[in-house]
Parts: structure tokens; C-alpha cells; sequence
């Protein structure tokens, strides 16, 4: 029984430190700034690494999950597909 008091206080201590709630106007500006070539890729690891607001920080390393997902993918397809064009194009001059 004293273990499940000792959780229930570690629990309410967390409760007690939340964050505010992030507006509609800021969401409105990352997003601005997300839609900005290049600056986007760097305010993601500005705001990723180095923000004091959590909220912001793990939707901005999430981003950049996907964001190197994507690159992974995109590098593994094209590497797939050049080399069966490839393959396809001597095949055709051999002919």
C-alpha cells in the first residue's frame, strides 16, 4: 500500500507542472515558418533541441522523424528505380 501512495504522489507532482496550452496563434506562426523553405529545416532544430516549451519541442522532433523517414525512403526508391532503368537501358542498347 505505501508503494501505491508513493506513485500516486510521484503522478500528482507531474500534474502540477504542466505546461500552458500553446494558442492558436502560436501554432499559427510555426506553421508560417514551417511553410518557409530552408529556415523550416533549421527553426526544427532551433525549437527541437533548444525549447523551453515541450509541447513545441516534441512536435518539432516528431517532424523531423518523418522528415528523415522520408529521406531514407525517397533515397531507397530512387536507388531501386535508377538502377531498373538502368538495367532496362542497356538491355535496350545491347538490342
Amino acid at each position: 500500500m505505501n508503494e501505491y501512495n508513493e506513485t500516486m504522489q510521484n503522478i500528482s507532482q507531474y500534474d502540477t507542472e504542466m505546461e500552458p496550452v500553446m494558442g492558436i496563434g502560436q501554432w499559427m506562426i510555426i506553421t508560417l515558418v514551417m511553410s518557409i523553405p530552408c529556415v523550416n529545416i533549421i527553426m526544427l532544430f532551433v525549437w527541437g533541441f533548444s525549447s523551453e516549451n515541450r509541447t513545441r519541442a516534441n512536435y518539432c522532433k516528431a517532424a523531423l522523424i518523418w522528415w528523415i523517414i522520408s529521406i531514407v525512403i525517397g533515397v531507397i526508391l530512387s536507388v531501386v528505380f535508377g538502377s531498373a532503368f538502368a538495367a532496362l537501358s542497356a538491355g535496350a542498347i545491347s538490342s
